[in-house]
C-alpha cells in the first residue's frame, strides 16, 4: 500500500521547528492523500459504470469540464464561487446544471471518500496528531470542501475552511482563505505555517499571504 510520503519530503518536515509557530494550517487533497493514487483508483471507478453504462459514457465529459473550468477560472472574482463553479461547467459542456451537480455531487465528492483512507500519507497525518498533541492549533485551507474527507482520515482541526465557503469566494492562490483561518485560529499570518504540495496554488497563495509555507517535495519557505 502505497501510503508513504518520499524520505525527502519527510525530512523536510524533520527540519521544521513547529514550536516556532501558533498554528498549522494544511491543504487537503494531494497533502493528507496521494491524489495519484487516488486518481488510478477513480479510473477504474468510472471504467467499470460506463463499461456497464454505455448510453451515459458523455458524462465523463461534463467530469472533467468541471474540474478543468475550475482551474481555469481560478483567479475569476465571483460573488457566489459555489454556485458558478457549476455554470462554468454547465456553459463549457452543454449539460444543465442540475446534471452537472449530480455528476460532481457522486465522482468528486461520494465515490472518492471510500478510497482516501487507502490513500493517506501516514507521516502527514502523524505530524496533525502531534501537532495537536504539543497544543499548535491546526487549521485546514481547500480549494474543495474537506469536512467528509477529515472525518474519514480521523481528524479533527481547529478550524476547516474552503474556498466556496461565503466568507471566502475565492480560489487559491488567492490568500483570502488564510486570512479567514488565521482570523477563526486568532493568530497572526506570520505565526502560521501553511503546508501543501502544489507551488502554483499553495505556495502563491501563501506567498501573497506572506505566510511561512511547506510545499511537500520543494524547498521550504519558513
Amino acid at each position: 500500500m502505497n501510503s508513504f510520503i518520499d524520505l525527502n519530503q519527510i525530512q523536510q518536515i524533520q527540519s521544521i521547528n513547529f514550536h516556532d509557530f501558533k498554528a498549522v494550517i494544511f491543504d487537503v487533497d494531494g497533502t493528507f492523500y496521494s491524489l495519484k493514487k487516488m486518481y488510478s483508483l477513480m479510473q477504474i471507478e468510472i471504467f467499470k459504470y460506463y463499461l456497464n453504462n454505455l448510453w451515459e459514457i458523455w458524462d465523463i465529459k461534463i467530469i472533467i469540464d468541471f474540474l478543468r473550468e475550475r482551474e481555469r477560472n481560478a483567479f475569476e472574482i465571483v460573488e457566489d464561487l459555489e454556485n458558478a463553479q457549476y455554470e462554468w461547467a454547465a456553459k463549457a459542456s452543454g449539460a444543465s446544471l442540475e446534471k452537472v451537480r449530480t455528476l460532481v455531487q457522486k465522482w468528486i465528492f461520494q465515490v472518492p471518500l471510500q478510497h482516501i483512507y487507502t490513500c493517506r500519507y501516514i507521516p502527514i497525518l502523524e505530524l496533525f496528531e502531534n501537532l495537536m498533541y504539543q497544543g499548535i492549533a491546526t487549521g485546514i485551507f481547500s480549494d474543495y470542501p474537506a469536512t467528509a474527507k477529515l472525518a474519514k482520515l480521523g481528524l479533527s482541526p481547529n478550524c476547516i475552511v474552503s474556498s466556496t465557503d461565503k466568507n471566502v469566494c475565492r480560489l487559491k492562490p488567492d490568500p483570502q482563505g488564510l486570512f479567514i483561518a488565521t482570523e477563526i485560529l486568532g493568530v497572526s499570518v506570520k505565526q502560521c505555517l501553511f503546508i501543501g504540495d502544489r507551488d502554483e496554488k499553495d505556495g502563491e497563495c501563501a506567498r501573497r499571504a506572506g505566510m511561512p509555507y511547506l510545499i511537500l517535495g520543494k524547498s521550504s519557505q519558513p
